[in-house]
């Protein structure tokens, strides 16, 4: 890998890829942030339906708020911008309506499946431009606790919904022992078929490997590997059944022929 890392620029980006949460307060500068615009809109969709859309925010006012309703995270307040990415089911079934058909994408368990993939890769390539251009990013999933707020805020229309959220800014210098571990690499790529003994071997040489970093950054309120996966997963995390339906959105596998 270091001599591969020696040759190649995006290579070594992307292996050196880590959340910033710490910002200097300055501005991303303008043509900077549409380029990164720019460059995400070229991420692949599926279908090529393109149906992701993003919303920046920049007022500060407005980055409280934002702040406040995704769990008080001081990042989001501090960050010079804010880019929600949406699931935009609205374009492509203004599509199929303008041709008299119809688009039952945001009706379908699959149809809300591709939103989130869709967004994830957005949200990816918006980070590779972002730190490609020297700046720092952390991904914000926490906006999914207010879905509903954040829909009324952002006046989205049916079939559009908030997946994901990206804080960017100048960031501080921040220097770490080391990146954040990864679970051992054998128990992350199989081949030809899953190993679950490998998996969960990984979770315990991983969870040492986090307590052992966490030591060496002085960062002992960070939870480990498995007191994270508890805090999140142990009860249902986000309500969003209700959120959902009330953007159109359903999770049904049968639609009723039309």
């Amino acid at each position: 890998i270091k001599e591969v890392l020696k040759m190649n620029e995006t290579i070594k980006l992307l292996q050196n890829r880590r959340s910033v949460r710490e910002f200097t307060g300055e501005k991303i500068k303008d043509e900077d942030l549409e380029l990164i615009l720019k460059t995400a809109q070229r991420a692949a969709s599926s279908v090529n339906g393109q149906q992701i859309s993003l919303i920046v925010v920049r007022d500060k006012d407005k980055l409280k708020k934002i702040s406040e309703l995704s769990h008080n995270q001081k990042h989001i307040e501090e960050c010079d911008a804010f880019i929600f990415v949406l699931a935009d089911f609205y374009r492509s079934t203004y599509a199929a309506n303008s041709v008299g058909k119809r688009n039952v994408g945001p009706k379908t368990a699959d149809g809300v499946v591709v939103g989130a993939v869709d967004a994830g890769i957005m949200v990816n390539a918006i980070e590779t431009a972002v730190n490609a251009l020297g700046y720092g990013m952390t991904v914000i999933g926490a906006i999914r606790s207010s879905l509903k707020e954040f829909s009324e805020m952002l006046e989205l229309p049916q079939y559009v919904i908030p997946i994901v959220g990206a804080a960017l800014g100048v960031p501080k210098d921040r220097p770490l022992s080391r990146l954040k571990p990864r679970v051992p690499f054998d128990s992350f790529v199989f081949f030809d078929k899953y190993d679950a003994k490998k998996v969960e071997e990984g979770v315990e040489e991983h969870e040492k490997d986090m307590v052992a970093w966490r030591n060496e950054n002085n960062t002992s309120q960070l939870p480990s590997y498995k007191e994270m996966i508890v805090r999140i997963y142990e009860n249902p995390h986000n309500k969003l059944v209700e959120a959902l339906k009330s953007q159109g959105f359903d999770v049904l596998d049968e639609i009723e022929e039309k």
